[in-house]
């Protein structure tokens, strides 16, 4: 079942990247780990360039791709999946790269044939 919408996703991607930017302050990350906060908070600010130049509704130059911002977005997702491993995340920094990163795939996966060929 594939219902997420190209107009769905754009109305997700700037409250997303403002909270990969704002979260890690909030919830404390990175005190184990500095790079868990920076990671985060540098995706964020590439999610919302990205987003600004993604050809939707949304952004405001639309220089890329709708699909080539659906494919960096499940880059970003196994990255995320994958820093906890990487960079020997734990505890809270790690359930929130894991979290986020399956919140992302889960998206990307249940996307309407934008990603087909």
């Amino acid at each position: 079942m594939k219902f997420v919408t190209k107009r769905i996703h754009a109305y997700l991607d700037y409250p997303v990247a403002i909270a990969l930017i704002t979260l890690p302050f909030l919830l404390g990350l990175g005190d184990p780990n500095p790079l868990a906060l920076q990671l985060s908070v540098v995706t964020g600010i590439a999610a919302f360039i990205l987003t600004l130049l993604t050809d939707h509704h949304l952004g405001a130059f639309k220089v890329i791709s709708y699909k080539i911002h659906l494919i960096v977005d499940f880059i970003v997702a196994v990255v995320f999946v994958s820093a906890p491993f990487i960079f020997s995340f734990e505890g809270l920094d790690a359930y929130y790269y894991w979290i986020n990163g399956i919140a992302v795939l889960t998206v990307v996966g249940l996307h309407k044939s934008e990603l087909a060929v």
